[in-house]
């Protein structure tokens, strides 16, 4: 039985990392900052409790587990890139969890091999908000493709924004999706859960624009599957963009919410000026764009699936989602415009 390290392995990603793992026959570590209330699925996994920023800890706890797979869900600063990369030099495959933000270009679609990176400068080593992030993780998807020409088995795995339930069978309790890596964006990976909930509680959404919007997600299921499958079948050196095979519009997501959900919804579609009448503008609605910028945010998933992976069904996933968002205290709050503000401007389309 194969050995796989999954680093930040209670985390959102890393969960589901670690439970895709499971069902495919590996035997699993799971490394954490901190300790978590794990429940009695957690028996088959073992769990350490390590800070990557100790970094004598960490190797000590690494030359413990001598895993043949690492999965590095937990790794934001070019520095511990660099530390990772000749930690792991020695395992089989060491697949790092990058991101699409590491783009500098509004390709349509983003491609691995074409669309340029970030550069990255001094200022953004110091700096954890979400206005480094883009070059501070193409930074470390650079020095991964350097270890690979010196024969470290590294991949970059590329995923948009992540979406999918956050409780997991009980195999690690239920997160709040709220991540140590954004201070400055408090519940990041909580965004579907505001336009379920506005769905759910009201017959009538604001949808900036006309609707069409495009800011390409992926399921959460669907990026632990990728992380598996480059770590066993991708090629050292290379990234892998991990996005669902349909791109769904702004208003694409709300109708299929309230297809979930059985309901119907009038979308009110609101203009720029029309908004700031009230106060408001199309970037206070998260998934409006990709982090504020006014362009669609696609990326191409044709490298990924020659690999042999595929998504799932937008339809399946969204019912997931929809079905733990409701069961759980998670809201959406903190991407709320205020309804105050959007009824100010309903009012007025009804006069």
């Amino acid at each position: 039985m194969a050995s796989a390290l999954v680093v930040g392995g209670t985390g959102f990603v890393g969960r589901h990392a670690v439970a895709d793992l499971l069902e495919h026959g590996y035997d699993v570590t799971a490394f954490s900052r901190r300790r978590r209330d794990l429940s009695d699925s957690w028996d088959a996994v073992t769990h350490v409790e390590v800070d990557r920023t100790d970094a004598e800890a960490f190797r000590a706890a690494v030359d413990r587990t001598d895993p043949d797979v690492v999965l590095d869900c937990a790794l934001f600063h070019p520095d511990h890139a660099r530390a990772a990369v000749e930690t792991f030099a020695d395992v089989d495959a060491y697949v790092y969890v990058s991101s699409g933000g590491v783009y500098a270009r509004d390709d349509i679609p983003k491609r691995e091999s074409v669309t340029p990176l970030h550069s990255f400068s001094s200022d953004h080593a110091d700096d954890d908000t979400m206005a480094s992030y883009g070059p501070r993780k193409a930074e470390c998807d650079r020095i991964v493709t350097r270890a690979a020409e010196d024969g470290v088995a590294a991949t970059s795995v590329r995923p948009t924004m992540v979406y999918g339930p956050k409780s997991l069978d009980g195999l690690a309790g239920s997160a709040s999706g709220s991540v140590s890596w954004a201070p400055d964006r408090p519940g990041i990976q909580n965004h579907h859960e505001y336009w379920i909930h506005r769905v759910d509680e009201y017959d009538r959404v604001v949808v900036p624009g006309d609707g069409t919007a495009i800011w390409h997600r992926v399921y959460v299921e669907d990026v632990a599957s990728a992380l598996r499958i480059v770590a066993e079948e991708g090629t050292p050196g290379e990234a892998y963009n991990v996005a669902d095979r349909l791109v769904l519009t702004m208003e694409d997501v709300v109708d299929l919410v309230a297809e979930t959900l059985d309901t119907s919804v009038e979308v009110v579609h609101a203009s720029r000026r029309e908004l700031e009448a009230v106060g408001l503008t199309p970037d206070d609605f998260v998934l409006y764009h990709h982090l504020g910028r006014n362009y669609p945010h696609v990326l191409s998933t044709c490298k990924l699936a020659a690999l042999g992976w595929d998504s799932t069904p937008v339809e399946v996933a969204m019912e997931r989602t929809v079905e733990d968002a409701l069961a759980s205290d998670r809201d959406g709050k903190a991407f709320d415009p205020g309804r105050a503000a959007e009824e100010r401007f309903l009012d007025s389309t009804a006069e």
